[in-house]
């Protein structure tokens, strides 16, 4: 289903909604959209960046932490928000539609999958509805996000499960997995990795994990908060149990948009954290309570359905560019950084040097200088919109490089840097 397709179906579908203008509008796609140029060239490029709305004189290099809405998202978002506030509807008959869309972009069938805000409240349905007990072991690395990791600390707090680390090694997948396969004992019940680590931006190897843990009867959980709209991958392939996202980081989709996956044979596994209307197929008042099939069920109150909407054009946004023209266009900027930043003096490259172990993000630390002195000089002199890293001490600066940034904005940042480490 094209746009507008999606569009007409948005306001005929529910046989209560009149568009008028508003449609009209609508249809007329935004200048420069589909790009008309050659696939992957210079024409190509410049028509994507021509959709994304950010200041002119702003180079945002920070994806990992909140991306930007293209045309298409802010314009599905407006104008289904609009005819839902017409109508004074919910608009919950659009997610099934949203489901597939979105079901389809990750490699997952739609009963697998279910609306949440953000990855953070992924993590805590799965961290609270796997119903653990004290003295079962969790594992997950150093490096994992605080929405990653406090869910489990929580539980840790709450009822007493044990939380096992490990440092993440940047040197190979392999050390990676023996990392993790060396803190497994008895009482391990959860493995959670990252798929991509926010702070440096290294590839784990999950699929090899789901291989191991599942071997051993365990649970593997994934935080996929940097790789949906970063790297394109399937679900079903990978082989984890579970899977969380965000819509508002690489996906270019509204704020407090995010997914969570569960695979179809482990769903009755997770309790569901909150229960309401949408939650339960059959209930009643004498203690009967049958939840709805599939992830779904997680979904337990009115949410805004223009924000789900525009998280499934969000993914339709990117297919459109290609997913894997997405990451080549990723790693090729990466590359380039990367290999710029390794000849300056004082410039410490923390992402993995292997091609396999990194995508489209670069994180480097400057020999005596602060991670919010660094991040400061960038932004305040040239404009360059990255993020500090201040996890687990590194005191760096990550650079995420997305569809709308450039080579010259790669040059930008290491030139930049190269007068500041003279100075």
């Amino acid at each position: 289903m094209n746009r507008l397709q999606f569009i007409r179906r948005l306001g005929l579908g529910a046989g209560v909604f009149a568009l008028g203008s508003a449609r009209a509008e609508s249809e007329q796609a935004p200048s420069g959209w589909p790009p008309k140029a050659e696939a992957g060239s210079a024409a190509f490029w410049e028509a994507v960046r021509s959709q994304y709305v950010t200041d002119d004189d702003l180079i945002y290099l920070n994806c990992g932490g909140l991306g930007p809405s293209p045309r298409p998202v802010l314009d599905m978002l407006d104008l289904s928000s609009r005819i839902l506030q017409h109508r004074v509807e919910t608009g919950h008959f659009y997610f099934e539609e949203a489901r597939a869309v979105v079901a389809g972009f990750l490699g997952a069938q739609p009963e697998e999958i279910c609306f949440t805000r953000n990855a953070t409240e992924g993590n805590s349905i799965i961290a609270v509805g796997l119903g653990l007990r004290a003295g079962d072991e969790v594992i997950f690395e150093t490096h994992a996000h605080p929405g990653g990791s406090l869910p489990w600390l929580n539980r840790a707090r709450q009822i007493g499960i044990v939380v096992r680390t490990f440092e993440p090694d940047p040197a190979s997948p392999e050390g990676n997995l023996e990392r993790i396969a060396a803190l497994v004992t008895p009482r391990t019940r959860v493995v959670q990795v990252s798929h991509i680590t926010a702070p440096t931006g290294l590839v784990m190897p999950v699929k090899q994990l789901a291989e191991f843990t599942r071997a051993k009867g365990l649970w593997l959980h994934v935080d996929g908060a940097q790789s949906a709209g970063m790297i394109p991958f399937d679900l079903h392939a990978l082989g984890c149990d579970s899977f969380a996202t965000s819509g508002h980081k690489w996906l270019g989709a509204p704020r407090e948009t995010g997914v969570l996956y569960i695979r179809r044979e482990r769903v009755d596994e997770v309790a569901p954290l909150h229960v309401g209307a949408y939650s339960s197929g059959d209930f009643d008042l004498c203690g009967q309570l049958v939840y709805t099939q599939g992830a779904r069920r997680h979904e337990y109150g009115t949410r805004n359905a223009a924000s789900v909407v525009a998280l499934a054009e969000a993914a339709r946004f990117q297919n459109t560019i290609g997913r894997e023209r997405i990451a080549e266009h990723g790693r090729v900027l990466a590359d380039y950084l990367l290999a710029a930043l390794q000849g300056l003096p004082r410039v410490k490259v923390l992402t993995p040097t292997r091609a396999d172990m990194r995508a489209a993000m670069v994180t480097f630390a400057v020999e005596g200088r602060t991670a919010g002195a660094v991040f400061g000089h960038l932004m305040e002199t040239q404009r360059l919109r990255c993020r500090p890293v201040n996890e687990a001490g590194l005191e760096a600066v990550r650079v995420s490089l997305h569809v709308f940034n450039t080579l010259e904005h790669c040059e930008r940042v290491a030139s930049t840097l190269a007068r500041y480490t003279r100075a």
